[in-house]
């Protein structure tokens, strides 16, 4: 820890002030300057029998005199300061570096935790039960609300591993006796007592282990017993476990939490990141760039819907065809992998089953039929009609991937099977949008009356769970089917929290009137939101925030639907009512130093790729 010889010495002394500020004799401050001079500063003594030995030590006096002069100008270490020093002394005391610890202790005069907990310590650790059940006594009075309860769990705590080691060892008498005379005589938590006295049934080391779920006398279960009783323990007395590694992961969380363009996958671990930097992640890593334009369609496209899995994106057009396109794992490509046409009303949704075997394709108001594919192959195995007055313009799968909902705005509500053969239907229900919920059992309908309502087909019920002022012209809910994410008629994109029934947010910057747009969440965790308008751009949101943090335009017309790739967080596509589809994505590789000087300008202008050409 030597920076240069100008600094050493001022360190040293300032080391010194504050030991003897908390308490530290003048004569071992003194000696604690000497060394620290003689450690870099002042050259050795060589056991005091050099020429030089009687001047060194009467500078050694004047120093210390200067020192002791000092000393009383010196602040005492304050509260957030003392903290600090304790922190980073648990830190290196879990890495091994004890004689470290002791002089930071020493020179700050600190104490890393009270002797009663430090006692407590290396008896838990060296497993003498008997002398760390008496240290309980003592701790009790350094607790902030000491009551019976806690004091027994501690003690609890201490015999179930007292018991267990006696019964890894063989000692079946002595671990008997715990249980009997001194767990049992506790009156708490009888149910584990119960448990604890099955492992005397165990006939080796390995299946009491197995079925007490406990790694086996040694360090690493005492470790974790300590970690336990130190949270009865106020940080006075013995800091929590790793507290100083707690706090950094916070900080990394809580920077990530608060960084607009995160999208990789969390990662808790501390080794993944630079402690020396604040996170900041860049606009260009995010899927603000035209990769492709899909051109293949001849009118307008009203869906897009990439699949589960990822590996396919299903476009829907009102030139009466879906096409599936392959999605290339490593450059993001999109391909045409198959057109499945005859739909004579358009395709204005689509929706992959489960698995992804099959897609659904529903047509618009006075579409009275809907198509079952086979995506494998190709095939048509499913052509449902139930009524020529019927209009089908929505459709969800049941989890379970052998039922699905549809209905439309004239009034129908099945459930249906793959095969087309009606399960179930409900009456006068005029529905927009569907969505099945992952119990199985609930499927929420968004309606003409400007709510989305939850109905269960099993007992036949329904409830109220969102009311909007305006028509819900679509939604969608999130993986975890918590949150609901609507595109309201007029007032543009609103997130509803399901479980709680209030509306959470509004998104700022959409253009939104009478035309249904489709918004999606995407990204890892689905932290951000993303929707098309009727200004012919694709705007996106972080879900915490009210204002859009990227605005795409390369569209000539109304923005009909956007889609989030599920599994490659850094690609999106979107569908528009100038008959095509863009695939967005990061911004291409290019020089760094070039990248820096022109960020903004490349960030406010997409680049449009078609395969790998640059246009």
């Amino acid at each position: 820890m030597q920076a240069n010889g100008a600094g050493q010495g001022q360190d040293s002394e300032l080391s010194c002030l504050n030991s003897a500020q908390n308490g530290e004799s003048s004569s071992s401050s003194s000696s604690a300057a000497v060394g620290a001079h003689s450690n870099g500063l002042i050259s050795s003594t060589n056991n005091g029998n050099t020429a030089s030995g009687t001047s060194s030590a009467s500078s050694a006096s004047a120093s210390s005199s200067e020192v002791g002069y000092t000393m009383k100008k010196k602040k005492r270490l304050s509260q957030s300061e003392e903290d600090v020093i304790r922190l980073i002394g648990q830190h290196l005391h879990g890495l091994g570096l004890n004689q470290t610890v002791d002089l930071l202790m020493q020179e700050s005069g600190c104490r890393l935790e009270h002797p009663a907990a430090t006692k407590f310590r290396n008896h838990v650790m060296d497993g003498e039960w008997d002398k760390a059940e008496n240290d309980l006594n003592e701790l009790k009075a350094l607790m902030l609300s000491p009551n019976a309860i806690v004091v027994s769990r501690m003690k609890f705590l201490l015999l179930q591993q007292k018991y267990l080691e006696y019964l890894e060892d063989g000692k079946v008498l002595d671990a008997l006796q715990v249980l009997r005379g001194e767990l049992t005589p506790l009156k708490y938590n009888t149910d584990r007592i119960h448990v604890l006295s099955g492992y005397l049934m165990c006939s080796h080391a390995e299946d009491l282990r197995a079925k007490a779920e406990w790694e086996g006398k040694g360090t690493t279960s005492r470790c974790k017993l300590l970690d336990k009783l130190q949270t009865y323990l106020p940080p006075t007395v013995m800091l929590p476990p790793r507290r100083l590694q707690t706090l950094l992961r916070q900080a990394v969380e809580l920077q990530r939490d608060r960084c607009l363009y995160h999208n990789t996958k969390l990662d808790s671990s501390l080794d993944s990141v630079s402690l020396l930097l604040d996170h900041v992640c860049s606009r260009k890593q995010f899927p603000c760039s035209t990769q492709q334009i899909l051109t293949e369609h001849c009118n307008e496209v009203w869906f897009c819907k990439f699949s589960n899995d990822g590996t396919k994106l299903a476009t829907g057009s009102k030139d009466t065809t879906v096409i599936i396109w392959q999605v290339d794992p490593d450059t993001h490509q999109l391909k045409l992998l198959k057109t499945l046409e005859g739909h004579a009303y358009g395709v204005s949704y689509l929706a992959w089953s489960p698995d992804d075997t099959y897609l659904i394709a529903c047509g618009p108001d006075d579409c009275s039929e809907l198509w079952l594919w086979n995506v494998q192959t190709g095939e048509l195995r499913t052509k449902m009609s139930q009524s020529h007055e019927d209009s089908l313009t929505s459709v969800a799968w049941n989890p379970d991937g052998k039922r699905f909902v549809t209905g439309g705005q004239r009034g129908q509500f099945y459930q249906c099977d793959l095969d087309g053969n009606l399960l179930d239907s409900w009456e006068g229900v005029r529905v927009q949008c569907l969505w099945c919920l992952s119990d199985g059992r609930t499927v929420l309908a968004s309606d003409t009356h400007q709510r989305i309502r939850g109905y269960n087909f099993e007992d036949l019920t329904d409830r109220n769970i969102v009311q909007e002022d305006h028509p819900i012209m679509s939604f969608t809910v999130s993986k975890n089917g918590r949150l609901a994410l609507l595109n309201v008629a007029t007032q543009g994109v609103h997130l509803w929290d399901l479980q709680d029934r209030v509306l959470v947010r509004k998104y700022q910057g959409v253009t939104q009137g009478f035309y249904t747009i489709h918004s999606c969440f995407g990204g890892h965790n689905e932290d951000f939101i993303a929707s098309g308008s009727e200004d012919h751009k694709v705007y996106i949101w972080h879900k915490r925030s009210e204002l859009p943090i990227a605005e795409l335009s390369g569209h000539t017309r109304t923005v009909n639907c956007v889609s989030w790739n599920p599994v490659l967080p850094g690609l999106m596509a979107s569908a528009s009512d100038d008959g095509t589809v863009r695939v967005w994505g990061p911004a291409p590789f290019l020089d760094t130093q070039g990248l820096e000087a022109f960020n903004g300008k490349l960030l406010a202008v997409p680049l449009i790729l078609r395969g790998a050409e640059l246009l």
